[in-house]
């Protein structure tokens, strides 16, 4: 499996190199979401890449774990103000699903839906290039419901809402489309260190 390092790992709990506007969560992981936690089994889940692709294509949960495994060690903040460092998620680089459907090279933006109809929206650049992972995994164990298991998109050099739990898809644009936050308020790509919490940051 391959191992990305993020950020500086571990040994930034204990200096002050937090992104403005944050604080050090410790141990803790609040659990934050605009919507109920689903009840969806691994068996029921599905992730399909759609809109300008060459070839729109979905996997089952026994089709996308069998893809080839990465591994996500490093850091990961919330728009909400805290950060957890040296956290570990397994998975697959989107890279993988990306490189199976052939982007259309008009695809600039993506959103990114879940099961439950959470939509954020992202540049594509964000999720190319080794940045971003559909993650089942946490710490060795399987991802909890309420952390978006049985499986979750993980983009973690941007503010977390931009990782959506219980992800479904994600559709290829050539255009912005704002999601759920970003229709409320919040800033369209959510860079921790540039502090792009809300629109106009």
């Amino acid at each position: 499996m391959n191992v990305t390092r993020g950020f500086t790992g571990r040994s930034r709990a204990r200096h002050p190199g937090l992104p403005p506007g944050q604080y050090d969560a410790g141990t803790d992981w609040p659990v934050l979401s605009a919507e109920v936690t689903p009840d969806l089994a691994p068996e029921e889940w599905t992730f399909r890449v759609d809109g300008l692709v060459a070839e729109e294509r979905t996997w089952t949960w026994a089709e996308a774990r069998a893809l080839p495994g990465s591994v996500y060690e490093g850091d990961i903040h919330c728009v909400t103000s805290w950060s957890k460092f040296g956290v570990r998620f397994g998975g697959v680089s989107l890279d993988v699903f990306l490189d199976a459907v052939r982007p259309d090279p008009a695809a600039t933006h993506a959103v990114a839906y879940a099961h439950t109809g959470y939509t954020t929206s992202l540049p594509l650049a964000d999720l190319r290039g080794g940045r971003a992972w559909i993650a089942f995994e946490y710490a060795g164990a399987p991802l909890p419901p309420e952390h978006g298991g049985p499986a979750r998109l993980l983009v973690p050099h941007l503010y977390f809402w931009k990782s959506a739990k219980w992800i479904a898809g994600i559709r290829l644009l050539d255009h912005d489309e704002p999601g759920f936050w970003e229709q409320n308020g919040y800033h369209a790509r959510g860079n921790p260190w540039e502090e792009q919490r809300y629109s106009g940051d």
